[in-house]
């Protein structure tokens, strides 16, 4: 009966031990075992994420990727996804992470993991010259859209619904660039997205006829990179190369890269103080 007793331990410390080592299997470890890092970036949202005069994935993001998978000693392979691709993309296991501008929204937490924060926008409207738009509110009275399942469209919703617009002259698009081609066909009269993407779009000089106005009330768009709620360790890692991007002195450079400028110390802060 001891012997039995004695056996049915040791099978039942194997069983332990077993269930311990699949628990602290991490996607850190896959990552490093494969020799490839599947990122995720939206490749439509300049400069942010682009294709290049050579069709290959580029800006800010993509450089993000690029120095994750250095870091790893791994190969960076960039996957293009669309919005509303980005939390599928994790939970198909198409991605490891995504370097997609991300908002850190509570809804979406209850469906994948966030980083710190690594970048701060400011959504605003980009309109045709001559529409009036002297502030958010003049939106009521014009036809507006922006792409679908975004941040700036969620917060678009909250405002009009309590100032009691309805929706009625809003539409939604499917991508980034639907919705810019939209707002240049003139299917709208006005298109929310974030400063940078605007910025980017107007210095390219396919937006001559079209002004930067307001920015979207009382909010600060803080964004995170994203990985399967459950990857803890893998987090933890995303986590401490976001710290060694600004202690490094990285972002600063990516950020003069990309925009012209250095990092503000605001956007510095800002990233610290919502870690």
């Amino acid at each position: 009966m001891k012997l039995i007793k004695k056996i049915s331990l040791v099978v039942a410390s194997i069983a332990a031990i077993g269930a311990f080592s699949n628990a602290s299997a991490d996607k850190l470890d896959d990552v490093i075992k494969r020799g490839t890092l599947n990122c995720g970036v939206v490749l439509d949202f300049p400069p942010m994420g682009y294709t290049d005069k050579d069709n290959k994935p580029a800006g800010f993001d993509v450089d993000y990727c690029n120095d994750l998978a250095a870091v790893l000693g791994v190969k960076s392979e960039v996957i293009n996804l669309t919005w509303g691709d980005r939390i599928p993309s994790l939970i198909s296991a198409k991605t490891d992470v995504v370097v997609g501008s991300t908002s850190d929204t509570l809804a979406r937490a209850k469906s994948v993991g966030f980083t710190y924060p690594y970048f701060v926008f400011k959504f605003q409207v980009l309109s045709k010259k001559g529409v009036r738009m002297a502030s958010f509110d003049d939106l009521k009275d014009v036809k507006v859209g922006a792409a679908l399942g975004t941040t700036y469209e969620t917060e678009y919703f909250k405002y009009a619904d309590s100032k009691g617009w309805g929706r009625d002259n809003y539409t939604s698009f499917k991508s980034e660039n639907d919705a810019f081609l939209g707002l240049y066909q003139g299917k709208i009269d006005a298109l929310i997205s974030t400063n940078t993407n605007i910025a980017t779009k107007l210095t390219s000089g396919q937006f001559d006829g079209f002004v930067a106005g307001p920015y979207v009330p009382n909010y600060d768009d803080v964004v995170g990179l994203i990985a399967k709620r459950d990857e803890l360790a893998w987090i933890k890692y995303l986590n401490l190369f976001l710290v060694h991007q600004i202690r490094d002195g990285r972002l600063n450079e990516l950020h003069m890269k990309h925009f012209g400028t250095a990092v503000s110390p605001d956007m510095v802060q800002s990233l610290r103080d919502n870690k």
